[in-house]
């Protein structure tokens, strides 16, 4: 019985450490790590390529129309809305392409962030969300 508790308390210091050493997402600025001030209202800056493939030309066509209202311009996220959607843990190394496919087609239930759930997207077909994802 002392073994099952000193197991158990291990297992809860070990927890507690693992949650405490994780990043905190959701603390987003208004400027960039060189100091220069954001767009208003967006959350990260994002540089754009010089030149986009004919694929991630629709992408960003597709998602100016139907993601940019919440998640801003170019994925810079929008303050009190919805996060950025190029940022850290949006990487396919945490977040493959897939869960942007899943999460457009079936809404997400919020688990990074403190914007709250993101329902469906109605009305967009697959292959302009995969031309978003290619896009973002």
């Amino acid at each position: 019985m002392k073994w099952a508790a000193i197991f158990f308390a291990l297992i809860a210091v070990a927890s507690a450490g693992w949650y405490i050493m994780q990043p905190d997402y959701s603390q987003t600025g208004t400027q960039t790590d060189e100091g220069v001030a954001l767009p208003a209202g967006a959350l990260v800056t994002v540089t754009l390529p010089a030149s986009f493939t004919e694929q991630e030309q629709i992408g960003a066509g597709a998602y100016d129309a139907v993601c940019a209202v919440c998640h801003g311009l170019n994925g810079q996220g929008r303050d009190g809305v919805a996060p950025p959607l190029v940022h850290k843990i949006y990487e396919p190394s945490h977040h493959s392409d897939m869960a942007f496919v899943l999460a457009a087609q079936n809404g997400v239930r919020a688990h990074h962030w403190k914007f709250g759930n993101m329902p469906a997207v109605e009305g967009v077909t697959r292959s302009e969300i995969l031309a978003i994802v290619t896009y973002i």
